[in-house]
């Protein structure tokens, strides 16, 4: 993903980590700032229930979201991990430098978008969906970023979720939702994120398909 996003024209300064822990002594370990904690989770009967719930109880309360959110709906087949790497960045051009290229042009038209725009714009560049076929077929992205339909004996179960703070509130943004989730007040996005993270994994406990990367400072 960091190769990814640096042939993309993202400062070198910035790359995804692993994160191998929730635990707060684990967690110490990661360079600082994050700007973004991106989560690859399994789509579940569970994860679903509580998704529709979720997004209906918001639908009737309603919620404060930041202008400075940029959100993706995700139109594209099985390309979650694009929209998650989108998300990532997309609201933290103000910190992390991106030179010309395919990705700024995308952000920089979606920037005062719709969500419903944002996924139109996004479905009809090809100069950013041709950079991406070129970065995998070269080995330096998985298969989970691809812009492609699957076939039909092919299940998908795997989506992303990222995690930002802008305004002082954390983010939860998924292209699969109609908008971003506003969990609250955030004080270290990090520990927040792993807060939200561990209500994932609770809720299915006998499943271990999740993986947990920070988009943060690059080490050495």
């Amino acid at each position: 993903m960091s190769d990814y996003i640096h042939k993309l024209g993202v400062s070198q300064d910035w790359a995804y980590t692993d994160v191998f822990g929730l635990d707060s002594e684990i967690l110490s370990m990661i360079p600082q700032p994050v700007k973004a904690v991106i989560l690859l989770f399994p789509i579940t009967d569970n994860y679903e229930r509580d998704s529709k719930e979720e997004v209906n109880k918001i639908q009737e309360i309603g919620q404060e979201v930041s202008p400075n959110v940029m959100f993706f709906k995700q139109t594209i087949s099985n390309a979650c991990g694009t929209i998650g790497l989108l998300h990532s960045l997309g609201s933290n051009t103000d910190a992390i430098p991106i030179d010309e290229g395919p990705l700024k042009r995308l952000l920089d038209i979606s920037k005062n978008l719709t969500s419903d725009e944002r996924a139109k714009v996004l479905e009809e560049d090809q100069e950013l969906a041709e950079a991406h076929k070129s970065s995998a077929s070269s080995g330096q992205t998985s298969a989970s970023l691809n812009y492609r339909t699957p076939s039909e004996d092919e299940v998908v179960n795997l989506h992303f979720a990222t995690f930002i703070e802008k305004d002082g509130s954390i983010y939860e943004l998924d292209g699969r939702k109609p908008f971003p989730i506003n969990h609250g007040p955030c004080k270290n996005l990090l520990e927040d994120s792993a807060r939200l993270i561990k209500k994932f994994m609770e809720r299915d406990p006998e499943n271990y398909q999740f993986t947990v990367i920070a988009l943060t400072p690059k080490q050495g």
